[in-house]
């Protein structure tokens, strides 16, 4: 995953709740950082409720060091999935799920996501493959681009910079 994440020419990162829990915020900006210096446009996909309040996402990266003209709201992100190499899901799960547009019946129907299934690549990290807080399970761990890294985002994240190349 590191390597992929290496040799992408643009990465999109939508954390969440899970990267807030585990204090991810600190790799998650090393790693964006050593992408951003190897040539990859990385950027990050906030959801208006990312985390469990408004803002607590974009507060959290800005307390990592992120640099605020690459944290971007999902009206500004949304549309740039399709021409996106890898979609990484830090933690996140009902604010990217696909049931909220593709299946009317949905408990989470309607609700705005970030379409981050309509990437080349999605990478889900998660601590379980269990339902978010709506309960709602998601289909984009199930498509064929979808791949899932699951454990704690913290750890996980370290482990992905510490095999990153300087």
């Amino acid at each position: 995953m590191a390597e992929q994440l290496e040799e992408a020419g643009s990465v999109i990162c939508v954390p969440g709740y899970g990267l807030a829990v585990a204090n991810g915020q600190y790799a998650m900006a090393d790693i964006a950082k050593h992408l951003r210096e190897k040539g990859v446009d990385m950027r990050f996909g906030i959801h208006p409720v990312a985390g469990r309040m408004p803002g607590q996402l974009n507060v959290l990266l800005a307390e990592a060091g992120v640099p605020y003209d690459v944290v971007l709201e999902m009206e500004e992100i949304n549309d740039d999935f399709k021409e996106t190499d890898i979609a990484l899901v830090v933690g996140a799960n009902d604010t990217v799920n696909s049931a909220a547009e593709e299946d009317p019946n949905s408990i989470i129907a309607g609700m705005p996501v970030l379409r981050v299934w309509d990437a080349k690549q999605v990478v889900v990290m998660k601590r379980s493959m269990g339902a978010g807080y709506a309960g709602a399970d998601n289909p984009v761990f199930f498509k064929q681009n979808t791949e899932m890294l699951l454990g704690d985002a913290k750890k996980t994240l370290e482990g992905l910079r510490g095999k990153m190349t300087e």
